[in-house]
């Protein structure tokens, strides 16, 4: 009795789920379309979809892009006429595992790419040829365990010219009739179950040719039809053609009868699979292939029932075949089993031998001489040890002389030691496989045949490596072991294999002076780079994936110049498996996608060239605001702020001493020191004193005061606070404009001072009195003093006479200015 597939778990866990009234959660990439359809969104970016084990009863709603679906091991009973519509790009559906009892007419109609179709393992009791006519660009139609009885009429197969691997048939499978096939061509691989069939016509599978891999199951025809076993054979068997039986008892002579058929038809290959054998059975199947020229014979899954008598069929010719192929061998009654020594008619042919997982703990010395012509042994996954196999291999220079491989990986082998002192015997080694033992150590040396090329030591627990390795080496396999480092010389070496182990770094080149491929993924590395590859001088693969990578900006240049060719080596494993783990915000991040700013990767270079750049703009921002004068602005402002605030502090100490603010002069003159002359012996001593022409009027006697710099300005203040003094306690501003004034820094700073002060709230443009002591226009007073130019524009100023007798009017209109106009003309 067979166990249930987990897909039939799967369907019980589920029926249990609803009986329950519990469905599928929505955390497992499922979604409600909105029209009542459940939907599927876990696809790759090969926009290839998982939906198998997903409680599905229906077809979900899947992108139309999708090129693989997988709906394996769900609950979809039925498939609509519209389930699939739109699926026009798909190449792959796999529906196995559901139950699936229905399949409308035109349920696959629109699949026109499908190239691989799954419904086996369903409840499809009737197959319908209407499901596959349009589906031309079929190659692969999987039909098994579904219970239907025959394939049906019209033939199911007729259209679909591009099939070449199709597997059909099930337990209740009890007909095939000629036409059936009909359409089919030619296959690569050819399937069929059918334990219980009954009714077979001689021909149905003939047409098929070529026909590649056959794999029959024919329990039942061949115990209680051997008729129909032996029609079915000889349909499929050619020279050319492997066939595999399957779910075989055979238990006496009559029981392989219909092997006869196939080798009349002289086949080259034959396998077992799950195959139940007696010793008169064994010695009837070495006589039916007498002679046939059979070269490779396999068995996998092997019961013997017997004692290993078969000797009986040492009279047969079996010198054709070449290779024997054992897998998973049972002994019922191992301390019965007869020794093998009377199969030298067998045994002395082979070149081929392997006897994988099948508890081997010995091979007698005098059997292994018996292998006079093996050159491959494979005796990987048993029992040896290192005492046992001091046993199997002799050790002497005639036994296995011819060999070539051997693997005795996934024994449970302790000395290294041992292994190459038995080998070195072997003059013809070439390859020798000790992967998955219980080594943990190297000797310091070891002997070896010189003829030794291929090395596997993979999976074992070495955390160190010795010049015990060959030099003669050409493929080494170190992976999977504990190894930090490998400082061996190995001049020859081809191939070296590093993965699943702990290395921080990649193996100096110049060790291996023709090295092609690296494999180093699954590791510790961090890095690596240029300099570290072109140590390796005719290195052409690498394999450096599924490490913890530090993404610093070389890093990531360069393998992203790696990925895409141009650093002259070809990375095998792919872009995907080169993925960042720090820094924290990269992790998972694969490299060939990462992006790193100019700010990460050259940060002295950006901050070098930030600060140029400020600099430079600085430098035009600056000439810029020059041009703009707003170094004036800001200059004034600061100093209005600063004086305003002196002068409310003033303001404010008198309004406590109770006394008000005093005008002590009747005008503040601003003037350059060149033209001191003329404010000194002109200005001063005509407004300071009486003025004989004036008509006699006590206001007109009165002399005016002013306000000079020279005189008046306290010494140890701030020129600023002066100003603002001299300008609060003055009536009247006069400036004594000419080319000096305008030239003079001195002039202008008060200028540019006394401008703000006047033309910004606290006196208006009456309060200033401008006298040209020389023609000026007003395009000679700076730009930034575009108060004054407009006062120059709108307001009459005084002019200098050159002639003596205009000045007297010239003082008189001064004065009454001077005055705010109480004099008359």
């Amino acid at each position: 009795m067979r166990r249930p597939t987990s897909c039939q778990l799967a369907l019980l866990l589920l029926f249990l789920n609803l009986c329950r009234g519990q469905g599928s959660d929505s955390g497992d990439g499922r979604s409600d379309s909105g029209d009542g359809r459940s939907s599927c969104h876990r696809c790759d970016s090969h926009l290839s979809c998982n939906c198998s084990h997903g409680g599905f009863t229906h077809i979900p709603v899947v992108t139309d892009r999708a090129l693989t679906i997988d709906l394996s091991c769900n609950a979809i009973a039925t498939v609509m006429d519209d389930d699939l519509m739109g699926h026009t790009r798909l190449r792959a559906l796999d529906l196995h595992g559901n139950g699936l009892a229905a399949i409308q007419p035109s349920a696959f109609d629109s699949l026109w790419s499908l190239e691989e179709l799954d419904l086996s393992d369903n409840q499809l009791a009737a197959l319908n040829y209407r499901w596959f006519r349009k589906l031309e660009a079929l190659q692969q139609l999987n039909l098994l365990s579904n219970p239907y009885s025959c394939l049906g009429s019209p033939p199911l197969f007729q259209g679909l010219i591009q099939l070449r691997r199709l597997a059909f048939g099930g337990p209740a499978l009890e007909e095939l009739r000629r036409g059936d096939l009909s359409g089919v061509t030619q296959l690569e691989e050819l399937t069929v179950h059918a334990n219980n069939l009954t009714r077979y016509e001689s021909g149905t599978l003939a047409d098929i040719w070529p026909l590649g891999r056959v794999t029959l199951s024919l329990h039942g025809p061949f115990l209680t039809n051997m008729p129909v076993a032996s029609a079915v054979l000889g349909d499929v068997s050619y020279p050319e053609t492997p066939i595999t039986l399957e779910d075989l008892h055979l238990i006496g002579n009559w029981s392989v009868q219909p092997l006869r058929e196939s080798a009349r038809k002289r086949i080259r290959h034959l396998s077992f699979r799950n195959l139940s054998v007696s010793d008169e059975a064994v010695v009837s199947l070495l006589v039916v292939v007498d002679g046939v020229p059979i070269t490779y014979l396999s068995v996998d899954g092997i019961t013997l029932t017997g004692e290993g008598r078969w000797e009986k069929a040492s009279y047969t010719d079996q010198r054709s075949i070449d290779e024997f192929f054992a897998q998973d061998v049972v002994v019922l009654d191992v301390f019965k089993f007869f020794s093998l020594l009377d199969l030298k008619f067998l045994l002395q042919y082979l070149r081929r031998v392997s006897v994988i997982n099948s508890k081997v703990f010995v091979m007698p010395c005098i059997t292994s001489k018996l292998l006079v012509n093996l050159q491959y042994l494979d005796l990987s996954d048993n029992l040896l040890t290192d005492l046992t196999l001091v046993e199997t291999l002799c050790g002497d220079h005639e036994t296995l002389k011819e060999l070539r491989v051997l693997n005795i990986s996934g024994n449970p082998l302790k000395s290294l030691s041992t292994v190459s002192r038995l080998v070195t015997k072997l003059s013809k080694l070439t390859h020798l496989d000790v992967s998955r033992t219980g080594y943990i150590s190297m000797p310091p040396s070891c002997p070896w045949p010189s003829t030794l090329r291929h090395l596997n030591i993979s999976g074992a627990k070495l955390t160190t490596t010795t010049p015990c390795l060959p030099a003669t080496l050409e493929v080494l396999d170190l992976s999977n072991n504990n190894l930090r480092g490998f400082t061996q010389h190995l001049p020859v070496l081809r191939e070296l294999h590093l993965s699943g182990n702990k290395f921080l770094s990649l193996p100096p080149g110049q060790l291996f002076p023709n090295l092609q491929t690296l494999t180093i993924h699954s590791n510790t590395l961090n890095m690596f780079g240029r300099l570290d590859l072109q140590s390796f001088r005719r290195l052409e693969s690498l394999q450096a994936g599924q490490n913890q990578f530090v993404c610093s900006c070389d890093f990531v240049n360069f393998l992203q110049s790696a990925l895409k060719g141009h650093e002259g080596i070809h990375l095998t494993d792919g872009e995907d498996n080169y993925v960042c783990d720090s820094p924290l915000y990269l992790q998972g991040e694969p490299v060939g996608r990462v992006h790193l700013s100019i700010v990460t990767c050259h940060r002295v270079l950006f901050v070098s060239v930030s600060c140029g750049l400020v600099l430079v703009v600085g430098v035009l921002l600056g000439v810029f605001l020059w041009r703009l004068h707003a170094f004036w602005y800001l200059k004034m402002t600061w100093a209005w702020l600063k004086a305003k605030h002196s002068s409310r502090c003033r303001q404010r100490h008198r309004v406590i001493e109770g006394s008000e603010a005093l005008l002590s002069f009747d005008a503040f003159v601003s003037y350059s020191e060149r033209d001191a002359g003329w404010v000194e012996n002109f200005l001063v001593p005509e407004l300071e004193e009486p003025s004989e022409s004036d008509s006699g009027d006590p206001r007109t006697l009165r002399s005016l005061t002013l306000c000079l710099h020279k005189r008046d300005f306290l010494p140890g203040h701030w020129i600023v606070d002066n100003i603002m003094s001299a300008m609060e306690r003055s009536r009247r501003t006069v400036f004594i404009l000419s080319e000096n004034f305008v030239q003079s820094d001195w002039c202008r700073y008060e200028l540019d001072f006394s401008h703000f002060w006047l033309f910004d709230g606290h006196a208006g443009g009456e309060a200033a009195i401008l006298v040209l002591l020389e023609p000026l226009s007003k395009d000679d007073v700076p730009k930034r003093f575009y108060k004054l130019r407009k006062l120059m524009s709108s307001t009459t100023y005084l002019e200098w006479p050159r002639e003596e007798e205009r000045r007297p009017e010239f003082w008189r209109s001064l004065r009454k200015a001077l005055r705010g106009g109480d004099e008359d003309d």
